[in-house]
């Protein structure tokens, strides 16, 4: 088992801050967001004695516009849709767009290994919950010294 972290892991962490830090300046301009802006969603990570099980609040995401994955120790989820692109009316015209291209990028550092092959997630009313049964860790044994 390997107890590595990603070398990835801090520099994610570091712009999901700077893009949060952004985000806090930059909304009081126009009250409106950037377009193709990267939202931050919130994460709750649970640990229970045979499995950690991550709630993420996603609104309005379909189960198709969400992905999950588990390497090594971190958890990545991430979620696209764009509203922008619906069909339109040939005598249609829109007067205020709001509804936009929206992501998700979140990835967590899990604080043991997990069984990846047995990681489950469900979708339901926006939020996603992704359970990850962790590894049997086998208890110390006594060595013989020959």
């Amino acid at each position: 088992m390997s107890s590595r972290n990603d070398p990835f892991e801090d520099v994610e962490q570091l712009i999901e801050r700077m893009n949060r830090q952004i985000e806090a300046a930059t909304s009081s301009w126009s009250g409106e967001k950037f377009v193709d802006e990267e939202e931050h969603a919130p994460i709750d990570l649970v640990e229970y004695d045979d499995e950690f099980v991550a709630t993420v609040d996603l609104p309005g995401f379909d189960r198709e516009d969400v992905s999950v994955s588990v390497t090594d120790n971190t958890l990545r989820i991430t979620a696209e849709r764009d509203e922008s692109t619906e069909a339109r009316e040939d005598d249609e015209r829109v007067l205020r767009r709001e509804r936009r291209h929206e992501s998700v990028r979140r990835s967590i550092t899990l604080p043991a290994e997990v069984e990846k092959d047995a990681v489950t997630a469900k979708i339901r009313n926006g939020v996603l919950t992704v359970t990850l049964p962790r590894t049997d860790v086998e208890e110390s044994r006594e060595i013989e010294i020959e």
